[in-house]
């Protein structure tokens, strides 16, 4: 008989002869393991009972093999060491049951990337065909009014699908024919905003993607990023002032043209002395209170400015050489994964192909663990988010090789049965056997009318979230419904978490237009909703979500941003209209203790309107504390807002230091990942750039940090009993004397882009460590280690004495110093 364990196959073999006097021993440690092994499990109704049976069936075929406990001769038991499996044979017919897998999954969606090419409501082209036609028979009816409104929709539409110069001849067509109609002049209004907002695209198509440098879109603008190219600002100008001074205009059209009209002039350099006074951005709006050192993007000098649309990004040590590789993807379908190997000074250098990931769909968010215990890191592809019906497509499981190859698993591993939309998905071991189980965050929008609402009269469909629960021999069952976390609303985010100190992962689920979940771990398989209890509901349209230590009190806290709002309230914001008693649009709980939280949000600054996509944190200037950073946008090509930066200042208050920091991008921002990509010893902030529609591709971010004089110490976790990923160990890191001590739990951080799974901790001026603790919660075990010297990078192993220190070979970008 042959197993596995973490991904080495294992003979069951016996060399022992059991007579009847021993046999008696031989069923009583049969139901020893029985009860010891299975009984835990089954008792306190556990959905997934195969495990049980299987851990049954694999002891008595072992006992068979014992040559007491049957009749067998010794020619018996020669023939039985004679036919034994080899290792190799058992891994070749994996392999082989994995290839199949991909090759089902490849077939699969080789037919859908066609049709989405097509029918895809945000890069596909079936809305222009559709106005076409309809345009078409409007003609020969001579119906003005008709033809009017929809050579407007047919622009709008064309310039989406990056038809654009196409698209603002139809938007002036329109103009035109409406002019020419006995209709309300606000309608013009209306239309001008819109043909501005296409003239707006025209100028960043010409100049930030066309004439890309850098610093291009990031506000406020460097001398080198201000439009060569100037038809579209100044055209855009044009047509935001008449929305701006139509009467009768409606008051967000008015707001949003407002907003827009400043980033134009913004483009052209002329912000802010020639933005007539009355609807100019005040100054002040784009201050810093906190000074803060400047990042520079140097995405482009390392080869990183992969060109797409939204998409997810994984930077980890991939190939296990001690330096931090990137996985990037795009939502379009056609476009495949993209991996990215450091190599050091020379940048990297794109080995998608070699490392079979151009055989791997587009997904809109990767997430990234060890599921199998081998020892590299597979990865979580998500797919369908907003796309309702049609997003009824499987996500991917990939496998990587011992080739280094990744091979997609999900038919072998039983998850493709069922297929909702998604974009989140976390993993845990949330029943502490010492593998990893994924929870699924589903959008489900059957009863929520607000939901269909965003989509333009979508009907909603039945979406149950999914926990899936790893057997520990490379399948997994889908046990939500036992579990009781099936949800049952729009999840955006989803994150895991001790958040009670009892070992056990607890579950937090961000759902847009409706209440936010928090599943506690009942420890028998199942959990309870508390978020009521808890106070965590808020906010109501919510997106990313994590959960951290935001003040080192080794409490863990959760923070949940918000996805509401326009340019038409980041406007009236920087304008300083406030509004009372208005819904709060961040959750910052910090943890009181008992599951209680209180949302510190407007007492610590964070109040403003926000439209947050990808997220998540890190700590900027090694002082110990935990930054973060928000990336921005909506589907709409006309929501332009810039991606934000908080500064954390020692868990006392948030400061937005955006505009300092140079990381104001005001392309669409999805996911991020804080990673010290030069190993100087300092974090870097990746960012997935690009936006929904085909219109809206953009080149990914890096900016690089310049450091900040403190001291650190990376640390990566491997588990023996626990999963080895360590995923949920905790870490405690006492410096000064005892007088200061900071947590870490180990995650990917936020649920839109994924940190490395090694702990960087900044130090602050501390040279020495006074002690690392580290708590594994499976094991129930600890490990302490005293007198560490900052400024290295370690390996600890559960269970083990000493730690492995590892040699980083830092290296120079773009003349920051390393160490």
């Amino acid at each position: 008989m042959v197993f596995a364990y973490r991904g080495q196959p294992l003979m069951l073999k016996s060399q022992v002869t059991i007579t009847k006097k021993n046999a008696f021993k031989c069923l009583i440690s049969l139901k020893a393991f029985i009860w010891f092994g299975c009984v835990d499990r089954c008792r306190k109704g556990n959905p997934s009972k195969s495990r049980c049976y299987k851990k049954i069936i694999l002891l008595a075929s072992f006992l068979g093999l014992l040559n007491g406990c049957s009749n067998q001769d010794p020619s018996t038991e020669n023939r039985i060491n004679e036919e034994k499996v080899s290792p190799k044979a058992v891994v070749e017919e994996s392999r082989a049951d994995a290839i199949r897998s991909h090759m089902a999954m490849r077939q699969y969606y080789s037919q859908l990337i066609k049709n989405d090419e097509v029918s895809n409501p945000y890069y596909g082209n079936t809305l222009v065909k559709r106005y076409e036609k309809a345009l078409s028979l409007a003609s020969k009816d001579n119906n003005r009014s008709a033809m009017a409104g929809l050579m407007a929709r047919l622009g709008l539409a064309l310039v989406d699908y990056g038809s654009i110069e196409e698209g603002i001849e139809r938007l002036n067509q329109s103009y035109k024919l409406y002019d020419s109609l006995p209709l309300p002049k606000n309608t013009l209004g209306e239309l001008a905003y819109a043909i501005g907002v296409a003239h707006m695209r025209l100028g960043e198509t010409e100049n930030c993607c066309a004439n890309h440098v850098a610093e291009s879109c990031i506000i406020p603008f460097a001398k080198s990023a201000i439009h060569s190219n100037r038809r579209g600002s100044e055209e855009a100008i044009r047509f935001f002032a008449q929305a701006i001074n139509t009467k009768g205009v409606l008051q967000k059209t008015k707001y949003r043209s407002m907003w827009l009209i400043n980033l134009a002039y913004m483009t052209l350099g002329d912000y802010p002395d020639k933005v007539p006074v009355e609807y100019r951005i005040p100054e002040k709006a784009f201050e810093t209170e906190v000074q803060f050192k400047k990042f520079k993007n140097v995405a482009p000098d390392l080869g990183l400015a992969t060109d797409s649309l939204a998409g997810g990004v994984i930077v980890e040590d991939m190939d296990g050489d001690n330096d931090m590789d990137v996985i990037v993807s795009s939502w379009e379908k056609s476009e495949s994964l993209r991996f990215y190997e450091n190599q050091g000074s020379e940048g990297f250098i794109e080995k998608t192909k070699i490392t079979n990931l151009n055989e791997i769909p587009g997904g809109l968010n990767l997430t990234p663990a060890d599921y199998d215990n081998d020892g590299d890191i597979d990865i979580y592809v998500s797919r369908g988010a907003w796309l309702w019906d049609q997003g009824k497509i499987p996500d991917s499981l990939l496998q990587r090789q011992d080739d280094g190859t990744y091979l997609d698993v999900t038919y072998m591993a039983g998850m493709g049965r069922e297929n909702y939309p998604s974009q989140a998905a976390a993993w845990a071991d949330y029943d502490n056997d010492g593998d990893l189980d994924l929870f699924v965050g589903n959008e489900h929008s059957l009863s929520n009318g607000a939901i269909a609402e965003r989509n333009g009269q979508v009907a909603g469909i039945v979406a149950p979230s999914q926990l899936f629960q790893n057997q520990g021999d490379g399948t997994f069952i889908d046990v939500a419904e036992l579990a009781g976390v099936k949800n049952y609303r729009f999840c955006k985010g989803c994150s895991w978490g001790d958040l009670n100190n009892d070992r056990w992962p607890d579950l937090v689920v961000s759902n847009l237009s409706g209440e936010n979940r928090l599943y506690i771990n009942n420890r028998d398989g199942t959990f309870k909703d508390m978020a009521q209890e808890a106070g965590i509901t808020e906010p109501f349209n919510s997106f990313p979500v994590w959960v951290w230590d935001f003040n080192n009190d080794g409490l863990q806290d959760i923070f949940i941003a918000g996805y509401t709002g326009s340019t038409s309230s980041y406007m009236r914001y920087a304008l300083g209209e406030r509004i009372e008693n208005a819904p709060q649009t961040f959750g910052h709980y910090i943890a009181q203790g008992d599951l209680k939280f209180k949302n510190l949000a407007k007492v610590q600054g964070l109040d403003g309107p926000v439209l947050t996509m990808g997220a998540n944190f890190g700590d900027l200037n090694n002082d110990g504390f935990l930054d973060f950073y928000l990336g921005t946008g909506q589907p709409d090509i006309a929501e332009l807002v810039p991606n934000q930066m908080f500064f954390n200042e020692r868990g006392l208050a948030v400061h937005d230091v955006t505009m300092a920091i140079g990381m104001g991008h005001l392309q669409k921002g999805h996911a991020i990942s804080f990673v010290d990509i030069d190993n100087d010893g300092d974090q870097d902030v990746f960012q997935q750039m690009g936006g929904a529609k085909r219109v809206d591709k953009y080149r990914d971010s890096l900016y690089a940090n310049p450091g900040h004089n403190n001291h650190w110490i990376k640390i990566r976790l491997e588990g023996v009993i626990s999963n080895r990923s360590a995923i949920g160990a905790k870490i405690k890191v006492t410096i000064g004397g005892g007088e200061r001590s900071i947590y870490r739990s180990i995650n990917t951080g936020g649920s839109f882009g994924a940190n490395p799974l090694q702990e960087h901790i900044g130090l602050g001026a501390f040279k020495k460590i006074d002690k690392i603790e580290i708590f594994w919660p499976t094991s129930n075990t600890s490990q302490v280690f005293s007198n560490i010297s900052a400024d290295q990078s370690i390996v600890i192993k559960e269970g083990d004495e000493s730690f492995k220190k590892v040699n980083n070979i830092s290296f120079l970008i773009d003349g920051y110093s390393t160490q």
